[in-house]
């Protein structure tokens, strides 16, 4: 059996593991923060020294190559990131930088991609031939998988699911257009909200979850003061899900998809937000279509990317996935 290596690069973290062509096991799981601020050549390092250390817990196993997901916008033909504003790269070779370092074969792929591409290859979505998946954290991304391959688009950058507007008079989003999805259901926007009702007088308990300081509200503290029972922390966690309720209900109408799956730390906030955001969905989604989707949190928390990354590679190179 082979193996390969699957890096997960994120804004936050760098998550890697080493996974059997059939993904039947993954071995060697390893993270680090990715520390971004220290630049492109510490990041690499970074990336390579965890690479290196999965590999050595992988003793006896023969590594083929190296699966890479990453944030882009990026070429997968040519292995360049084009822009990662949160890492700092800038046409920057990252496939060939990697693979280089570490002797292996390598591939690139949007880490969005390879989350959705993980769930398909072996999480929630598995066993489906029409996927649709959301990734919310920092950001919202997205991924979409039919017949078995990752849908990309003309320039590698479909399934830009954050950046689709459900507000054309709506929040800025970092992007500079009005009205993202991001911009209402990403995790920070969800703390923003929190926060802003708080300042206009909400009656909640969130601000004792953070001795006060309001600016250390997150998305998973308003989930776990949704769990406690309050009452406004429900409310944004249901506003939460109307926004994405909306997305996901373009998303249905367009793509007909078997299952749409939703990744990230908002799977924290369970049936709170899951339960109104299929109801949403129903209201709003053309019957047929959203009679015949599933909508489910994703199963392979904090592995997709890497299950995900492996599996473009075993596609790649010998389309067997």
């Amino acid at each position: 059996m082979r193996y390969i290596v699957g890096i997960d690069i994120g804004g936050t973290n760098i998550v890697v593991g080493t996974v059997a062509e059939d993904g039947s096991e993954l071995v060697g799981l390893v993270s680090a923060p990715t520390i971004s601020e220290q630049g492109a050549e510490a990041v690499i390092e970074r990336i390579v020294k965890l690479a290196r250390a999965s590999v050595g817990e992988a003793r006896g196993k023969e590594i083929a190559g190296v699966g890479i997901g990453s944030p882009g916008p990026l070429n997968t033909k040519t292995g360049i990131v084009l822009l990662t504003p949160n890492l700092g790269w800038t046409n920057f070779p990252l496939r060939d930088r990697l693979g280089q370092a570490l002797g292996l074969p390598a591939t690139l792929d949007n880490d969005a991609n390879c989350a959705i591409f993980g769930e398909w290859w072996r999480g929630a979505a598995r066993g489906s031939d029409y996927v649709v998946g959301l990734t919310i954290g920092t950001g919202i991304g997205g991924g979409i998988v039919l017949g078995g391959a990752i849908y990309r688009g003309v320039s590698d950058v479909a399934g830009e699911i954050g950046h689709m507007s459900i507000d054309s008079n709506g929040r800025r989003c970092k992007c500079g257009n009005d009205g993202c999805l991001e911009a209402y259901a990403s995790g920070p926007a969800i703390a923003a909200r929190a926060v802003e009702g708080i300042e206009t007088g909400a009656d909640t308990s969130l601000p004792r979850y953070v001795n006060g300081d309001l600016s250390k509200i997150t998305a998973q503290i308003v989930y776990e003061a949704a769990h406690d029972g309050d009452q406004y922390a429900l409310e944004v966690v249901h506003d939460t899900a109307k926004f994405l309720g909306t997305g996901v209900a373009n998303i249905v109408n367009i793509f007909n998809p078997e299952v749409v799956v939703i990744c990230g730390g908002v799977t924290l906030a369970g049936e709170k937000l899951f339960a109104p955001l299929r109801g949403e969905v129903k209201r709003r989604a053309f019957k047929p279509a959203v009679d015949a989707c599933r909508i489910v949190p994703g199963e392979l928390t904090g592995t997709a990317g890497v299950y995900g990354a492996a599996a473009v590679f075993v596609q790649r190179t010998w389309a067997t996935v």
